[in-house]
């Protein structure tokens, strides 16, 4: 009974935490709005995918420290991301005037960040369980057709833009 017990737990401990969609499930659609460069942005994610494949990723709040070292670490990366022909665009359950100044101090102006809202946050499935008012911290990266293919989620910023990165540069556009 305790070596079930244990090997019950142990099995718990090992579920991730954080729900996200499979890869290889089509991306669920959205528009929405949000900023680049400080000026409202208007985000439809078909007319993103039209000029390749997109790092999404999902943050919990904007100018709290791993949302800002995630977002200056994706602006750092922004050049690569081009390079591999994606885009990336951020997004939180923030309002428009935090998006605006998020977009340029953070952003450094290298990407849009939107307004996820809490339609967009379901059908994602990055509602933070702890806070569910704020996003969960998930990268997912959508191919030009609609499908994800890569999905990291982890509330520790660190390696989502590395992880992000390296699998857009291994689709072949």
């Amino acid at each position: 009974m305790r070596r079930m017990t244990l090997a019950l737990a142990l099995a718990i401990l090992a579920t991730p935490g954080n729900a996200a969609l499979p890869v290889g499930a089509m991306a669920p659609d959205f528009k929405t709005t949000g900023a680049l460069a400080g000026k409202p942005f208007k985000l439809h994610l078909k007319d993103q995918l039209r000029h390749g494949p997109l790092g999404l990723y999902f943050y919990p709040k904007a100018f709290t420290q791993g949302c800002t070292l995630e977002a200056k670490a994706f602006a750092d990366a922004m050049p690569e991301f081009r390079k591999a022909g994606a885009r990336v665009v951020g997004m939180s359950a923030d309002d428009m005037a935090t998006l605006k100044r998020f977009s340029t101090e953070a952003c450094r102006n290298q990407f849009p960040v939107a307004t996820a809202s809490p339609a967009t946050i379901e059908a994602y499935d990055v509602v933070l369980k702890q806070k569910p008012e704020l996003t969960d911290r998930t990268s997912y990266v959508i191919d030009r057709k609609g499908r994800i293919v890569m999905v990291h989620s982890d509330l520790d910023w660190k390696d989502h833009v590395a992880k992000t990165l390296a699998t857009v540069r291994s689709l072949k556009h």
